[in-house]
């Protein structure tokens, strides 16, 4: 049987950390692009060179040329500028606008089937700009951003309890911003809702940690920021494609037509959880919020469309 191929366009830390975990699993072959060919082709080298060791049979190549993209089936866009400190995600927009822009036309012209995983931020509007520039099908084209944030607010969750991250189940939608949205009543310990091991009080600290997640780990590396956790992330959606998991996912997705309507987001990217399986999006899931709730996805929603109507797309 051929393997997949994935196709991670940017070869910094997040798309090198994720051709090692996607090797490891050997989910598919995976050819690493960046505008500095050498990095990528030292990269992918190295990986190749731990595979006798780790016991992997997945390629791992690296490349400068779109041309060797061809025919990709699930096509990773990281790259960009990252977030330095002092910097907020949407004073990256338009630098990273121009970078998502050429990487989609490329992606276009010689992967006309795959499917695209947006990290690049501002996340939602880099999600939005893809699906432009692209013409794909919504269900085709999605951002990486609630799992990360989930898997963040878990993190938080079982430091603080001492509980098993095994045994935590987070949920935050929203745009992936200052303004995401952290669900107390859908994060559960083991099906057991998370309020009854934490006070609101506690809650609320763990919720304003994970909002600022991103920032706290820029903040500490002084230069660049996170990439394991977020490789991470990508490795469970491009798993839950290529292996048509169907899991239930948060997720930056196109809302159009009666779901936008609902999340009051219609012609939007925003994260809002999803089933992920082998045709991409294969639902949004709507979720009943509260008057608080809705007010900061209100929020959230606002911050995104200031973001997306500045973008000459």
């Amino acid at each position: 049987m051929d393997r997949k191929k994935i196709t991670i366009v940017g070869a910094g830390n997040i798309g090198a950390t994720l051709a090692l975990l996607l090797a490891r699993r050997e989910t598919a072959d995976i050819t690493l692009i960046d505008i500095n060919e050498g990095v990528a082709k030292g990269k992918a080298l190295d990986i190749m060179e731990a595979s006798p060791i780790l016991g992997f049979n997945a390629r791992v190549t690296g490349t400068g040329d779109y041309a060797d993209t061809a025919n990709s089936d699930v096509v990773v866009i990281t790259a960009g500028f990252p977030r330095k400190p002092g910097m907020s995600r949407d004073d990256l927009l338009f630098k990273n606008f121009e970078v998502v822009k050429e990487v989609s036309e490329q992606i276009k012209r010689y992967s006309p089937d795959a499917f695209v995983i947006v990290v690049t931020n501002p996340l939602d509007a880099m999600t939005y700009t893809a699906l432009k520039v692209t013409g794909f099908p919504k269900e085709k084209v999605i951002g990486m951003a609630g799992v990360l944030d989930s898997a963040r607010f878990a993190y938080f969750i079982s430091e603080k309890t001492g509980i098993s991250v095994e045994n935590i189940k987070a949920f935050v939608i929203g745009g992936h911003g200052d303004d995401m949205v952290p669900l107390k009543k859908y994060t559960t310990i083991s099906g057991i809702p998370v309020t009854k091991f934490l006070s609101e009080e506690e809650l609320n600290k763990l919720i304003e940690r994970t909002r600022f997640g991103g920032g706290e780990i820029v903040q500490l590396l002084k230069t660049g920021s996170a990439f394991y956790a977020p490789a991470a992330s990508i490795l469970e959606m491009v798993i839950a494609i290529l292996w048509n998991k169907r899991k239930i996912l948060s997720a930056s997705v196109y809302l159009d037509g009666e779901v936008g309507e609902y999340y009051k987001a219609s012609g939007l990217c925003v994260g809002v959880p999803i089933v992920l399986g082998k045709n991409g999006v294969e639902k949004v899931i709507k979720l009943e919020l509260d008057d608080e709730e809705w007010k900061q996805w209100e929020k959230s929603v606002a911050s995104v469309k200031k973001l997306v109507e500045k973008l000459p797309v």
